[in-house]
């Protein structure tokens, strides 16, 4: 995810390579980034403290809190903490780093082809104008969209881990279509496709998804062969305790 925003910045200008400053624990992995990048590196977490005044800290929940100690030293009012620790709330980031402003961000995986949905909530210290400059960088990966921390884990169910659910459900249609003989290849194609297509629709458009839905719908048509499949109560409790069971984690790892 870190390489991903990394390449939005410098594709869209925002940032130059050389402004960007990544610390790893692999020696590896920091060559191969500047190789390709033109980055500057580090081992040393707090060189990233000392060196720039917007931190994003992209790294796994189990991980934030021994590398947030590791930094909080070298972090001033000056700083601006971006993070994308999924359930780490902008209570705990604060209580690690008291006098920074810090930003809580839940992306997703589309964020590497530029296409994420990026949601953020500022913490007590940080500003409108922190605000926008967040969402200027997150949308040099997708969209950006500021809401309550309340929320976030509403928002990481159904967006943080809603590229999982929605190619699980993708890879079942096509398993269908196969079944009546179409190659997998060509398959994967069609559905994904289709998939996009009616995002892209339902955005530009800004139609209600039961509105597009109806619209494709003829009366006995095939449209409707399947939706009578589909639409029963099983499945939508299902898709239903899909987003609750991913919230109710979310909440779990809000609490470790």
């Amino acid at each position: 995810m870190a390489e991903a925003m990394m390449t939005g910045l410098i594709e869209k200008n925002v940032s130059s390579s050389s402004d960007i400053l990544a610390s790893d624990v692999s020696p590896e992995r920091l060559a191969d980034l500047r190789a390709r990048y033109g980055i500057r590196t580090t081992l040393n977490n707090a060189d990233v403290a000392a060196h720039a005044g917007i931190v994003i800290l992209a790294v796994k929940p189990q991980q934030l809190d021994p590398v947030l100690r590791d930094l909080s030293p070298a972090l001033t009012a000056n700083h601006l903490v971006i993070s994308i620790a999924a359930g780490k709330t902008t209570g705990h980031l604060e209580s690690l780093a008291p006098l920074c402003r810090v930003v809580r961000v839940m992306p997703n995986m589309a964020c590497l082809v530029g296409e994420g949905m990026n949601v953020f909530t500022r913490g007590l210290r940080a500003t409108p104008q922190d605000a926008e400059t967040v969402s200027r960088l997150l949308a040099c990966s997708g969209q950006a969209l500021e809401l309550p921390e309340a929320l976030f884990d509403a928002v990481t169910a159904l967006s943080g881990s809603g590229p999982a659910f929605f190619a699980y459900l993708l890879d079942r249609l096509v398993d269908g279509a196969v079944k009546e003989g179409l190659p997998r290849e060509q398959a994967l194609l069609l559905a994904a496709q289709t998939m996009a297509g009616t995002a892209r629709l339902l955005m530009i458009r800004r139609m209600e998804p039961a509105d597009l839905a109806a619209s494709v719908t003829s009366a006995k048509g095939t449209t409707a062969a399947g939706r009578d499949v589909l639409e029963n109560k099983e499945t939508a409790d299902v898709l239903s305790r899909t987003i609750q069971a991913a919230a109710r984690r979310s909440r779990e790892l809000g609490r470790a």
